[in-house]
């Protein structure tokens, strides 16, 4: 629990990105706060298009300690910013912004907590068993932050299936700053790469991986190869996603991607608080937000 002095300090955080009522953030944030007792702590999400970020975070005073960024902050808010960590530097994207007080205002800091939510996700996943290949679905900012964690879990040479090859010039530059060597293919849904993986992780948008779903329930319908890896799929809304039903039906592990969504945000809490975050409240909060009926039974 905080202090009392923290307990009667007013701070504020928040969300940005347009859209951005959907998100979950200050439904774990908040849960957060509570579970720390950080009662003068407030959370909240912020309609912020790319043009309006400069100013918003130029208006914003010492109560501020952070910013969660949704795509396509993520890229814009790198001039804004006074330092970038390391990590967030090579992946190319900041999700988390903290304000740190100095003696002549505050500084800027970037970070990324998509890296440690994704590893963190894939080793509920995984246990003890190591990961020799891994196939991403997907190029954008979420496909470099995935790019990381398979490294940090030991695999650098993964095969990314892309819907188009000539949009995957952020990724490869990302990959060469990590040191990583990607293998670059044209997204086929019924490609064995997908079910010979160790980890497969799918960073395609809501409905786009289906056509992958549906290759698979064929596949193991015609007495084909099954899925032998793990699944994280980052879409969890609508949940479960039919790849992973799919990768369920045919008796392979799947983690959902509210998984990541947690434990990034749970990063973000101790970064921002300086608390260890009280996850077990922040999996309950989240739980009851995903399957509002919960709640009523």
């Amino acid at each position: 629990m905080g202090s009392a002095a923290e307990r009667m300090m007013s701070r504020c955080a928040a969300v940005l990105g347009h859209p951005v009522a959907h998100s979950l953030s200050p439904v774990l944030h908040s849960a957060a706060y509570r579970a720390l007792g950080l009662d003068g702590w407030e959370y909240s999400a912020v309609d912020v298009t790319e043009e309006e970020l400069a100013s918003f975070v130029e208006g914003l005073d010492e109560r501020w300690a952070g910013l969660s960024l949704t795509m396509p902050l993520k890229q814009v808010v790198l001039p804004l910013l006074d330092h970038v960590e390391p990590l967030a530097d090579v992946v190319g994207a900041v999700n988390t912004v903290l304000f740190q007080p100095t003696g002549s205002g505050r500084t800027l800091v970037g970070a990324n907590t998509d890296v440690h939510g994704l590893v963190a996700a894939l080793r509920e996943g995984l246990g003890d068993r190591p990961v020799g290949s891994a196939v991403v679905l997907g190029a954008g900012a979420t496909a470099a932050s995935t790019l990381a964690a398979l490294a940090e879990l030991g695999c650098t040479a993964p095969t990314v299936l892309v819907r188009s090859l000539g949009r995957t010039g952020g990724l490869q530059r990302a990959a060469h700053r990590m040191g990583v060597a990607p293998r670059f293919a044209v997204l086929d849904p019924a490609s064995p790469l997908v079910a010979q993986a160790d980890v497969v992780v799918s960073t395609l948008p809501s409905l786009a991986a289906d056509p992958v779903a549906e290759a698979v329930a064929a596949s193991v319908g015609a007495g084909g190869a099954a899925p032998r890896g793990v699944l994280l799929d980052v879409v969890y809304d609508p949940r479960p996603t039919a790849l992973s039903r799919a990768w369920e039906k045919a008796g392979a592990t799947v983690v959902g991607g509210e998984r990541m969504l947690l434990h990034q945000a749970a990063e973000q809490v101790r970064l921002m608080t300086g608390h260890v975050a009280p996850l077990a409240a922040m999996a309950e909060a989240l739980e009851v937000a995903l399957v509002p009926e919960a709640a009523a039974s």
